[in-house]
């Protein structure tokens, strides 16, 4: 247990949290919650100096072969840290903002040399006051260094990719600190080229005028093709093909024009950023050349499948509530989930990041949603769903959401939006989670609108969500595929869920629980019934109304992994005679 003579909590929570955006870290297994960092100025975790009060008082991480993303957001946090020193790792991070540094006055020391870091050299660090010592040579810094004038620093900035005249106040560095950059001016040989002002003046007054007149050719263009808007278009549907679930009807490809066009003219001078080795690179032009076929828009924006290069498919999600958001902060969060792999998560590929909208690339599922399976009217004699298949589903579903919960401890939410149409299905019927860990993203008010995990109890009541809010939703997913019905509160705009949505779980089961409760296109023998009864008190004890009685995730995957597809009718019987069962020992209850 932690002691008032520990670390500071928030100390604890931050270097947790920054442990956790990073990989290969086996060398800081000693990071344990609920064991201090420090006891007084004894360190307790590997990597970690502690001052004579307990407090956290540096980070030293040298050698360890961490890799990853530096989380720089939470280390920022650490106001009162003296020395950091992550160098010769392989460790990444994409210096955007300029604040990157502010706020940790305390800094004396920064040893960065040797990893993987991209962007400009952080201004902030210029108003470090008392920083002693700054090493950051053999990375990949880009663009012009800032003016540094605290008078004791000693630098070195070698080995990078920067560029521009060393400014006044560093000319008594060493002139090795520079080498291996495109530097000119003193303390260095290489002399600055001195610019024609007359010629630079006349270039610039040629090229504002060129711009000029194209921005004019571009709204004269603009204004003559401009269509009026159709009065329908927001109240169409899309409709989805049942051959192929991700088609959309021709009205529904009429609807979605606009959206098309949009995608086509997301032109910008950033590119794509890949988070997976493992996939053939593209480029964003390559994707505005692109076919674009619109699949439909869900809660977050329009969606496309785009073939690109090689004939590779590609589904690109567009996200227009993401605009809160720090650039930075986004980098980070996309590596991170660039990193997961889990046979039951749908994969992130690459992003693209613009102020106004953001582009997610992932791969395309052939066989669509479950959504689509559950709820489009089939043709003819077309089978739908049986109970083998349905139950591999769950326990894919399950097996990807126990799998967020260990890779985002940190979050609250590590799905946030799970629900049928956000569980695609490859050619086996093996279930992929799609447009999961975005909750810290979305805009506040937007997620509270739109997203599955803002209807559970715990916030239309209380105004909080909790770790078993994902397992509130999946207890609604358990539901939807057993009885084949759509809980249409789901669709309803604002903020929490209702009354409906409760009735509608209540609704799902009467007071004698037989056969007809399920899903008829299921098709389903009578020595499968013990099982799927089973999930579905399974189900309802995931989405019990009081969180304190719901399940925790680690019951609920224990569980249904006990499920098999055929059970004997003296199960059936069993479990027909039991009421409500919910407890933390799982389903032996039932029995």
């Amino acid at each position: 247990m932690l002691t008032t003579a520990s670390s500071d909590r928030n100390d604890i929570t931050n270097l947790i949290t920054f442990k956790a955006s990073l990989n290969n870290t086996r060398a800081l297994a000693n990071w344990d919650p609920d064991i201090a960092p420090c006891n007084m100025d004894k360190e307790n975790w590997n990597g970690i100096i502690c001052g004579k009060d307990g407090r956290v008082f540096g980070l030293r991480l040298e050698n360890m072969g961490l890799t990853g993303t530096i989380d720089m957001d939470t280390l920022s946090k650490l106001s009162g840290i003296r020395t950091l020193s992550l160098a010769n790792n392989s460790l990444w991070a994409r210096c955007q903002m300029d604040d990157m540094f502010a706020g940790m006055d305390a800094m004396r020391r920064i040893e960065l040399q040797n990893n993987k870091f991209t962007g400009r050299v952080p201004g902030s660090l210029t108003g470090l006051s008392i920083l002693v010592d700054l090493q950051m040579q053999d990375n990949e810094f880009e663009g012009e260094l800032p003016d540094f004038e605290q008078e004791s620093l000693k630098m070195n900035f070698a080995n990078n990719r920067l560029s521009g005249r060393i400014p006044p106040g560093l000319k008594n560095q060493d002139p090795s600190s520079f080498a291996g950059n495109n530097l000119c001016g003193h303390p260095v040989t290489t002399p600055c080229k001195i610019t024609n002002n007359k010629h630079t003046r006349k270039t610039l007054v040629i090229t504002i005028v060129a711009v000029l007149a194209i921005i004019f050719i571009v709204l004269l263009v603009f204004h003559t093709r401009k269509t009026p808007k159709n009065d329908y278009k927001n109240h169409q549907t899309t409709k989805l093909n049942r051959n192929n679930p991700y088609k959309t009807s021709t009205k529904g490809l009429q609807m979605q024009n606009d959206d098309e066009d949009n995608y086509k003219r997301a032109r910008t001078s950033g590119d794509v950023e890949f988070v997976r080795s493992d996939r053939e690179r593209f480029g964003l032009q390559d994707l505005l050349r692109a076919s674009a076929d619109v699949l439909g828009g869900g809660s977050f924006g329009s969606s496309y499948k785009a073939v690109v290069l090689g004939g590779t498919a590609v589904v690109v999600k567009r996200f227009r509530e993401m605009n809160s958001v720090r650039k930075e902060e986004f980098y980070v969060h996309m590596t991170r989930l660039g990193r997961f792999s889990h046979p039951n998560l749908l994969p992130l590929v690459a992003f693209y990041y613009k102020k106004d909208e953001k582009l997610l690339i992932m791969d395309f599922a052939e066989n669509g949603s479950l959504a689509s399976h559950l709820y489009v009217k089939r043709k003819g004699k077309e089978p739908g769903l049986d109970w083998p298949t349905r139950l591999k589903i769950i326990k894919g579903v399950t097996q990807g959401l126990a799998y967020l919960y260990n890779e985002l401890p940190h979050l609250s939410l590590p799905h946030g939006h799970l629900k049928s149409s956000n569980v695609l299905l490859d050619n086996a019927f093996n279930p992929l989670l799609a447009d999961y860990a975005l909750s810290p993203l979305v805009n506040k008010h937007h997620a509270q609108d739109f997203m599955v995990a803002y209807k559970s109890p715990e916030f239309t009541y209380h105004d909080r969500t909790t770790t078993k809010t994902d397992v509130w939703c999946l207890g609604i997913l358990i539901l939807e595929v057993l009885t084949g019905k759509f809980p249409a509160n789901y669709l309803k705009q604002g903020k929490g869920g209702s009354s409906d949505l409760e009735t509608w779980v209540n609704s799902v089961v009467r007071e004698e629980w037989t056969g007809e409760v399920f899903d008829k296109d299921m098709n389903w023998v009578k020595n499968c019934e013990g099982e799927m009864l089973k999930l579905l008190k399974i189900g309802m004890c995931c989405c019990e109304w009081d969180v304190d009685r719901r399940w925790e995730l680690s019951v609920a995957v224990a569980e249904i992994g006990k499920l098999t597809e055929r059970g004997g009718d003296d199960e059936w019987l069993s479990c027909t005679s039991e009421g409500d069962a919910c407890s933390s020992n799982g389903v032996n209850d039932f029995e």
